[in-house]
């Protein structure tokens, strides 16, 4: 027999949440529901659903235009982080992914999630330097990064 679910969290193989889903009685009853992870579906419930899918739809299309706007912004300009480092330009300790985003709520930029910035390399010296933001699923922006002495 199956069972007919609604997730409410991301399920790896599975779906994601908010999506309908039919699954095995055993597999419902002993991992889905206990842990929160679906909930049974029901009329009522799928009106729900439907009504906060439409609403993710267009927070998406907002977030994706303030992405857009985001990314213009980045790669218009040019962070600058004051750290400390040694005579030959070698930093103390590395910049961290906290601190850009810091950096670019200051100079007057998009807030930033430091989670969702990419430096590869790590920035571990003086100079001119380029990290990676995901703005949005579809939205990646390039991050100069000048990284100066503290004197």
């Amino acid at each position: 027999m199956t069972t007919k679910l609604i997730l409410t969290h991301d399920v790896a193989k599975l779906g994601s949440a908010g999506d309908v889903v039919e699954v095995k009685d055993g597999y419902a009853r002993n991992y889905l529901v206990p842990r929160k992870l679906a909930t049974p579906w029901t009329k009522g419930a799928q009106r729900q659903i439907d009504q906060m899918a439409e609403a993710r739809r267009k927070r998406t299309i907002e977030s994706l235009e303030q992405a857009q706007a985001g990314r213009a912004w980045l790669q218009e300009n040019v962070i600058t982080v004051t750290a400390t480092a040694g005579a030959n330009g070698r930093l103390f300790g590395a910049v961290t992914t906290a601190e850009l985003a810091e950096a670019v709520k200051a100079a007057g930029g998009p807030a930033i999630d430091r989670r969702k910035i990419e430096v590869v390399p790590p920035i571990k010296s003086t100079g001119r330097h380029s990290a990676s933001v995901r703005l949005h699923a579809d939205v990646v922006a390039p991050l100069e990064v000048s990284v100066v002495a503290a004197r």
